[in-house]
């Protein structure tokens, strides 16, 4: 697992209500993240009785929704 440097964002009473992160640490999650709903979206794939696709056409339409 990444670690992360953060710094938080408190209020008036010391309570953490926020956080900032360097910007590569943010794309390096934002990365992580993308990759784990894929591995997600396969294997509830996988668990489906879905009909199967060529992985191209899949590609396709996930372009598609993204426009």
């Amino acid at each position: 697992m990444m670690r992360y440097k953060e710094r938080y964002l408190v209020d008036e009473n010391g309570n953490r209500i926020g956080v900032f992160l360097d910007i590569a640490d943010y794309q390096k999650l934002l990365e992580e993240l993308e990759e784990l709903e894929a591995i997600c979206a396969y294997d509830a794939a996988k668990e489906s009785d879905d009909e199967v696709i060529p992985f191209e056409v899949a590609i396709a339409e996930i372009e598609r929704e993204r426009e």
